[in-house]
């Protein structure tokens, strides 16, 4: 990103990712440069490009927007969200110790126990927002924090400030994913966190037509080494996935903005509902992480999850849903509902999962951009029919 855009507010440069770094033609998208290989001028000399694993023209625009967009000293661009985690632990070796937030993506679970845990990485999981907790389980060799805020499903908040404080006072790394807020609404590293993490086909590409993983950095000798691992382990993202992602970028804070109106009003609603249980989104006073969350954070996500009544209105709500999706991931345009019990989240064992609260009653609601009043009339039916279905099988 140039520097006449310091200055600009976070919506501007959004909508001008790509559009000032291309000078030979004026191209206001920055175009899909295909190659692999680059021509040197002469022997020890670089356009800046020599092997498109190391460094591509159209990933090099990306990155650059990312680590502006979360005030980072340098961004990279990996195949997946997982790829990016992946690219991240590395930095860590055998009896090294992690600490991790207690409610946690299936996925990252999965990632820490059945494959760090070869390579003698431990992790121990608690409620990062607990200072206490996080000093009882702290060893000799631990070695980051890594934090979801809000968390995946239960939206959990951390006070990241504090952590990052506490763990800096023990020279320990603080690893944020920022996936459900993004840097439109929250920036860890403005806050004191080290490395920030995106499943970028999340909310960033928006549209549910890209898989992307997003790591940005603080400091020179950190930016460095996930350098080197990003460039050895080589799990890149294609110059065409990384134009598809800019383009996605372009329109976050409508987007972003859309998304958080419709999921508060859709939370509240579904708080008076008699065949809902409890609802988990930090956008509501009534959450636990209500006051943290407007303190470090502009905004809300678009994700919620609530639980029914009863565990045999789920598979009937799912099935009467027009609407909504029944289906995996989150944060785009199109609203998608899903079981964590069965999908995200099956990775962890069931003691470990129900005692966080993700059970057989919950579900997980990516709201999308729809029109409010028809996602809540999809909702309603699909809950009417199920009561309807349970009650008549009683009968």
């Amino acid at each position: 990103m140039g520097e006449q855009r310091k200055e600009w507010r976070i919506e501007s440069i959004l909508a001008q990712i790509g559009s000032l770094e291309e000078p030979v033609t004026g191209a206001v998208n920055y175009p899909i440069y295909q190659a692999t290989a680059f021509r040197h001028p002469r022997l020890g000399q670089s356009t800046g490009f020599d092997y498109a694993r190391t460094k591509s023209p159209t990933r090099a625009v990306l990155e650059e927007a990312a680590a502006a967009l979360e005030s980072g000293d340098a961004g990279f661009a990996c195949s997946s969200g997982m790829a990016a985690l992946q690219t991240v632990f590395m930095l860590f070796a055998q009896g090294d110790h992690l600490i991790v937030s207690l409610d946690l993506y299936g996925g990252t679970y999965r990632l820490l126990e059945r494959i760090m845990s070869k390579y003698g990485v431990t992790s121990s999981y608690v409620d990062t927002n607990d200072l206490t907790a996080l000093e009882s389980v702290r060893q000799p060799n631990t070695k980051a924090v890594i934090i979801e805020s809000p968390t995946n499903p239960l939206m959990m908040i951390t006070d990241i400030e504090a952590v990052a404080d506490w763990a800096r006072s023990h020279n320990l790394l603080t690893i944020v994913d920022n996936t459900l807020l993004t840097p439109y609404f929250q920036r860890p590293l403005e806050l004191g966190a080290d490395i920030v993490v995106h499943s970028a086909t999340k909310y960033l590409g928006g549209h549910n037509d890209v898989l992307a993983g997003l790591i940005i950095t603080k400091g020179q000798e950190l930016s460095a080494e996930i350098g080197m691992l990003h460039n050895s382990i080589g799990a890149v993202l294609s110059p065409s996935d990384s134009y598809q992602l800019m383009r996605g970028m372009k329109t976050l804070a409508l987007r972003m903005e859309r998304h958080q109106s419709n999921a508060l009003t859709i939370a509240k609603y579904l708080q008076t509902h008699p065949q809902i249980a409890e609802v988990f989104y930090p956008g509501l006073e009534e959450h636990a992480g209500y006051a943290i969350q407007r303190k470090q954070s502009s905004g809300n996500t678009g994700i919620f999850s609530f639980k029914v009544t009863d565990a045999r209105y789920v598979e009937p709500v799912l099935r009467h849903l027009k609407l909504i999706a029944f289906a995996e991931s989150l944060g785009g345009v199109e609203s998608l509902m899903t079981y964590p019990a069965v999908q995200t989240h099956a990775d962890i064992p069931v003691e470990i999962r129900e005692a966080v609260g993700v059970d057989d009653r919950l579900l997980r609601f990516s709201v999308g951009i729809e029109h409010v009043d028809d996602l809540i009339a999809d909702l309603s039916a699909a809950l009417e029919a199920a009561r309807q279905e349970v009650e008549g099988g009683q009968a």
